[in-house]
């Protein structure tokens, strides 16, 4: 899991028992979890995943929680997916325990302009497809691709986090009661409610990589209405405008990607990997 430097300062000076672990630094803390670095009695370290309190009695957030924690559990066994321990309660809390891992998330890598961006793009691009095929692949989408939930290490080793919003493949596109995840990584057809499939996770993709390659957003907005708007504009500023570097056949898969139309998307993931190793040359 992530080491979030902007969060090591607010850790506790003394590790803190929890259950049969002692936490010794928070490493993140997002809507529904806090990820700790922590130890068992035999000093080997984990990334301990706990649910915030204030949820112990939201079943529906506990449900979710628990369903991630199954999905990582059946699809983990993967060089770019996080690695599952185990899962259940500590002390009435539910929790995840993962492999731990020395690395920042995309997030904070473009927050600084980390230099590990420009070293290992191409190996980042094609990691992190790699990682979203192997999870529809194994009949899911992850439906929260978004740059915080990508890992890199500091050779430029990928892994994919976060599960909690998972849901198995459908056959065909399905609409959903719920609509929870990121406005700015999420399709069209997810932010007006329709009925979608794993070809959403293929649009997220694409959000990330034209981030990635030119550190804007392709759709940008204050709210999911603004970005909903600029999704259907077609008003989509060409990457190359923003980064003259990038190979035009990189900046064709990445608008093929950010279509509207999911028909006029990639249909598969693997698909995608394959024109990525194309462009890159890998």
């Amino acid at each position: 899991m992530a080491f979030n430097e902007s969060m090591s300062q607010t850790a506790a000076s003394q590790p803190r028992k929890c259950g049969r672990f002692y936490l010794q630094e928070l490493i993140n803390s997002g809507g529904m979890a806090e990820i700790w670095v922590a130890t068992d009695q035999d000093g080997t370290t984990y990334a301990l995943k706990l649910m915030h309190k204030k949820f112990r009695f939201d079943f529906t957030a506990r449900k979710r929680f628990v369903r991630g924690c199954d999905i990582l559990s059946k699809i983990h066994n993967h060089d770019y997916v996080i690695g599952y321990i185990e899962h259940g309660k500590l002390d009435g809390t539910l929790y995840l325990l993962m492999e731990y891992v020395e690395a920042s998330n995309l997030k904070l890598l473009f927050a600084r302009q980390d230099p590990i961006l420009l070293e290992n793009v191409a190996n980042i691009l094609i990691d992190s497809a790699v990682a979203l095929e192997h999870v529809h692949d194994s009949g899911y989408m992850h439906l929260d691709f978004k740059p915080e939930n990508i890992l890199v290490t500091r050779n430029g080793s990928v892994r994919l986090v976060d599960f909690d919003l998972a849901l198995p493949k459908p056959d065909k596109p399905v609409k959903v009661s719920k609509n929870p995840g990121t406005p700015a990584y999420m399709s069209p057809q997810q932010l007006k409610r329709e009925a979608f499939d794993a070809r959403a996770d293929i649009f997220s993709f694409g959000v990330m990589a034209y981030e990635l390659l030119t550190y804007e957003k392709p759709f940008d907005g204050n709210n999911a209405e603004e970005i909903l708007r600029k999704q259907l504009s077609g008003d989509l500023v060409p990457m190359l405008e923003l980064n003259p570097d990038i190979p035009p056949a990189l900046e064709k898969i990445v608008s093929k990607c950010l279509q509207v139309d999911p028909d006029k998307r990639y249909p598969y993931m693997s698909v995608v990997v394959r024109d990525l190793q194309q462009a890159l040359y890998l």
